[in-house]
């Protein structure tokens, strides 16, 4: 094997010494920082870094020109995920070392929080048996990578296939086992396997959905699905009932619909899960949304409305009475909006009374229904029983009757703040939604304070992000709608940090509406032409539409995002 250009037992530095040289750090810095290392065990420069000795960005670009390795960004790559297994998670980990790609020579070029560690280089170039070419990165960005590459996907199988053996050496029924035995079974361990790999991913809903044959396992990401097939019919029915077992549901009914929920820890995490069941031609499927508080609560402020509308809102949610609706598809993050400003609100002196289907996240002196069809406890029920508990906040769930309308907007009409959602596809669209359930133009004129729509779309990864020229058909739509020719926009070309899809995480895209003299003169007439055409003539009202891009042009969303919204996708596929 020839020597790489790189040898670490060739080029042994004295970090500490070499900072002094370099008049980057004190040798009183030197000696602190050295006690804590013998105290604490970790790396010299990480100490140096957290103490406040040296910048990081510093220290990297001092190591790179002594070492003369080249500083690398993981975060502007788009690395090998083919390669990445040659070296074993937990060494990767040990040793802060990940494979990047082949070099041009045939050997693999890998990157190193710290090259100067013999121990590291040594273990990695024997595992790998191959001339490897160090890089330099900096080691919060290698951390995070190494979450993203290194998935759970083989783990998930190999587990899989251990139950695939258990149950086919037995004629037990899994249903007849109680929680304790399934403790330290492999269907348990597949699970908690199951949901480390989708906190990693940051995955907010499981799909568990048995076929013929097989388990088809999905992942909902930035709401997009990510699969993995399991071979297996008894895998899942061993999945299904140990999942029913942890949400109290009854396992030994598969014929109708149940609902559940338990809680789980995950990576020092503690999760609520929500768990649906549907029995299919297949077996029950199952999906599981997965809440988290700490992370999915967020602020009123933190949501990303713009400034104005955030203080407009803000206005009105102090109001003693009147109706606030928040409308948008499923999954368009409005209870996240209902949650935020019932936090927003949420003082000793205000009584607070939700009715929820399900309830999602437990807020403090809150007090919380969930809504109970099966012994007729639904939604009007619960809010006419709620009144008479002397409420000052009611939120309710959804408006999906008009019972539960009529009583919703009696509640605003009778000195409450009523807070609920609606499915509509824009905010001029409420009237419509309103009227077609039955509801009387006076009342809602009476009630209705502000409509709030929204929907969520993926955001470009930071680090991947570069330009994107649109093509002339989507300059000539952009030109339609008013976007000046020089504005600029941006994609994700796929990197490491986000799966190298070129989107990591979401943002909210807003509307918002006020009821003024001549929204409320079209609603007490049932005008619902002239309800969405005095909407445009608010100076503050900007429809989704412009929203989206608004935030195409500030590059935090793609074109082909803000596409999505109005329905002509196929422009930005398009080459003419």
């Amino acid at each position: 094997m020839n020597v790489p250009v790189f040898d670490p037992h060739r080029q042994r530095l004295r970090l500490g010494e070499l900072l002094i040289q370099a008049r980057l750090i004190s040798q009183a810095a030197l000696e602190e920082a050295l006690a804590e290392q013998r105290r604490s065990g970790h790396k010299l420069g990480r100490i140096l870094v957290d103490l406040g000795f040296v910048d990081e960005n510093e220290l990297l670009k001092f190591l790179s020109g002594q070492l003369r390795l080249p500083l690398v960004d993981l975060r502007q790559l788009r690395i090998r995920t083919d390669l990445t297994p040659l070296l074993p998670e937990g060494l990767a980990r040990r040793h802060r070392a990940l494979v990047l790609d082949e070099t041009s020579a045939g050997g693999l070029r890998v990157a190193f929080a710290d090259p100067t560690d013999l121990q590291a280089y040594d273990a990695v170039r024997q595992q790998l048996r191959r001339d490897i070419e160090p890089v330099l990165v900096r080691e919060s960005d290698l951390l995070r990578t190494l979450d993203l590459v290194y998935r759970h996907t083989d783990e998930i199988s190999t587990l899989a296939e251990q139950l695939g053996a258990e149950l086919g050496g037995g004629d037990f029924d899994l249903a007849q086992l109680g929680e304790e035995t399934l403790g330290d079974a492999p269907v348990a361990r597949l699970l908690q396997t199951l949901f480390e790999d989708a906190v990693q991913m940051r995955a907010s809903d499981i799909h568990i959905e048995p076929e013929e044959a097989l388990l088809r396992i999905r992942q909902r990401v930035d709401g997009v699905l990510h699969e993995q097939i399991l071979e297996g019919r008894r895998v899942a029915t061993a999945v299904v009932t140990r999942l029913k077992l942890m949400a109290g549901v009854d396992i030994s009914e598969k014929r109708l619909p149940q609902d559940g929920r338990f809680s789980i820890r995950v990576q020092d995490r503690l999760l609520d899960v929500r768990l649906a069941t549907l029995p299919t031609q297949n077996g029950e499927t199952v999906v599981l949304r997965i809440l988290d508080p700490v992370h999915d609560l967020h602020p009123l402020e933190d949501l990303g409305m713009p400034e104005g509308l955030r203080m407009r809102l803000a206005r009105h949610i102090q109001s003693p009475h009147g109706l606030i609706v928040v409308t948008g598809p499923t999954g368009g993050g409005k209870s996240t909006t209902l949650y935020s400003i019932l936090q927003k609100i949420n003082r000793p002196e205000v009584k607070i009374i939700t009715v929820e289907d399900p309830v999602e996240y437990r807020l403090a002196r809150v007090s919380q229904i969930q809504v109970n069809p099966r012994i007729e406890l639904g939604f009007a029920r619960v809010l006419r029983t709620a009144l008479r508990q002397d409420p000052d906040v009611l939120m309710v769930g959804e408006i999906r009757d008009e019972e539960t309308m009529e009583v919703a907007l009696r509640a605003a009409l009778m000195g409450h703040l009523v807070l609920s959602t609606l499915h509509t596809n824009d905010a001029p669209a409420t009237l419509e939604r309103l009227l077609s359930m039955g509801a009387r133009g006076y009342l809602l004129a009476a009630a209705l304070r502000a409509v709030l729509a929204q929907r969520l779309l993926r955001r470009v990864c930071e680090g991947c992000r570069v330009p994107d020229e649109p093509n002339p058909a989507l300059r000539a739509w952009l030109e339609a709608h008013h976007v000046p020719a020089d504005a600029t926009f941006v994609r994700g070309r796929g990197c490491a940090l986000c799966a190298n899809s070129g989107h990591r995480g979401r943002i909210g895209v807003f509307e918002y509406l006020e009821i003024d003299e001549g929204l409320a003169e079209a609603l007490r007439e049932e005008r619902a032409t002239e309800f969405r055409v005095c909407a445009g003539r608010q100076p503050w009202y900007r429809p989704l539409l412009q929203a989206g891009l608004d935030l195409a042009r500030e590059g935090q969303i793609t074109l082909a995002e803000v596409l999505g919204l109005s329905g002509e996708t196929e422009l930005a596929l398009r080459d003419v």
